[in-house]
């Protein structure tokens, strides 16, 4: 075989290659270019070689963090280094490259060769599977928080007045900000109040503000947040803990449009979007005459009820990962995770103050950890499982099992002892469900439903 064939051979079996290859000499100007990376940059392999390569493979780190060039200079191969590189045609494209020293029959250097993978598919299904599971910074794969983010686009674009009830510590006030910026609102002011925290008189002097005058130390007009939200969304929160006279002039806001700021005697009309949330149950504060009926039906012309984190444990994993990346970024470590240990244990936990509880104890967990996993010795006192050293050897293994026992429950419960629709919520077949409960020792909650469109 004489040196053309060889040649052919080894350019055929780069053609075959799906990644980008190319290949340069000392002067960094490229002598080889297969055809995936002509896909790749949208160059032809005729107008790339003699040039240099960073003519022809423009990337973020060229010129101050080339792979290629600090492999040459320290004979050290680069592997999986990520990179943004710019087209023929001007697009930005995510790649993954690696690098290795290129020599001849002597073993001496005469150049290098690079190779990277074109990310485009792999970055818009990481996008997607993250918007089926998230919703901005509200996080969920649930049931019932992915009927949430179904409807809540249409509750954006209505622009009708929102009840949100849920307990404390759920993300009302995310859902809210979610709705603003999903509205025709979305380019003003998205105004917070919470109105459990402030007694009635500064409460009304803080949403409709006052005249100079109005009070002692009223020197000077000073707007109020139902006008500052002019045009956007006011957010009213823990609505439920307001007086009898306040339910009055909140009815008046919504019934006119109009604010009346104290000391004033003109009203001043406000275009606002009204948001409000709650932590009780205003229609049994309604039934108890304790909230006004006619301001219930106003504000409740949408109604999102968002569960307590304990009635969809399924989205703990998924909130962890999220929480761990975000401590990650803020704190500048490179905390890989939890472990399977400390996995179980959140799981089983109840949170009474929801996903605000779980991100305090991730902190807390972040403080102490000191490796690439969180275990239990870092978790808050309360949550280390008494005996802990003695069970360590046989502590995860249980641990992981009991996770299961907790999902598969929930599951069973959620879905009224139906194990087909159990099955479906978990992502398992039903054959595997039916394994797990007799091996897990799980007891089907009364009232089974393998009747009710199942086995």
């Amino acid at each position: 075989m004489n040196l053309s064939d060889t040649g052919n051979h080894q350019q055929t079996i780069l053609d075959s290659i799906n990644e980008g290859v190319f290949t340069v000499d000392l002067e960094w100007r490229i002598i080889s270019f297969n055809r995936a990376a002509e896909r790749i940059t949208g160059i032809r392999r005729h107008d790339a070689c003699g040039r240099t390569c960073h003519e022809v493979f423009r990337t973020n780190i060229c010129e101050t963090a080339c792979a290629l060039r600090q492999t040459i200079k320290t004979g050290k191969p680069i592997v999986n280094a990520t990179a943004h590189m710019v087209n023929k045609a001007g697009q930005r494209i995510p790649t993954r490259i690696s690098t290795a020293l290129l020599k001849d029959n002597a073993g001496r250097v005469i150049g290098g060769v690079e190779t990277f993978q074109d990310l485009s598919l792999v970055e818009q299904l990481r996008k997607e599977l993250h918007s089926r599971y998230s919703f901005e910074d509200i996080i969920g794969r649930s049931p019932a928080m992915m009927n949430l983010f179904q409807i809540l686009p249409q509750i954006a674009e209505s622009g009708s007045t929102v009840l949100i009830e849920g307990p404390s510590g759920t993300g009302k006030e995310l859902f809210a900000r979610a709705i603003h910026n999903l509205s025709h609102r979305r380019t003003k002011r998205f105004v917070a109040v919470n109105c459990g925290a402030l007694p009635d008189t500064l409460l009304e002097s803080e949403l409709f503000g006052y005249k100079a005058g109005a009070f002692t130390d009223a020197r000077k007009d000073r707007q109020g947040r139902f006008a500052i939200a002019d045009g956007g969304t006011i957010f009213l929160d823990e609505i439920g803990d307001v007086s009898a006279a306040m339910q009055v002039r909140l009815l008046r806001v919504l019934q006119e449009r109009v604010i009346e700021p104290l000391g004033g005697v003109e009203p001043v009309p406000v275009n606002v979007r009204i948001i409000a949330a709650t932590n009780r149950s205003l229609d049994k504060l309604v039934r108890a005459g304790k909230f006004r009926d006619d301001l219930f039906y106003r504000i409740r012309v949408f109604e999102m009820k968002i569960p307590p984190l304990r009635e969809r444990r399924e989205d703990i994993p998924l909130l962890i990962e999220h929480i761990v990346a975000r401590f990650n970024q803020l704190q500048g470590k490179t905390i890989q995770g939890v472990s399977d240990a400390v996995k179980a244990r959140l799981m089983e936990h109840d949170y009474p103050g929801n996903v605000r509880e779980l991100q305090n104890i991730l902190e807390h967990a972040f403080v102490l950890c000191n490796s690439q996993l969180i275990e239990l010795e870092n978790l808050p006192p309360e949550l280390r499982p008494a005996g802990m050293a003695e069970k360590a050897e046989a502590g995860p293994a249980t641990t992981l099992a009991s996770m299961e026992k907790t999902l598969i429950s929930e599951a069973l419960r959620r879905h009224g002892g139906n194990r087909q629709s159990a099955a479906r919520a978990l992502g398992i077949n039903a054959s595997t469900l039916y394994r797990k409960i007799r091996s897990l020792g799980i007891k089907p909650p009364s009232g089974d439903g393998r009747n009710r469109g199942g086995k």
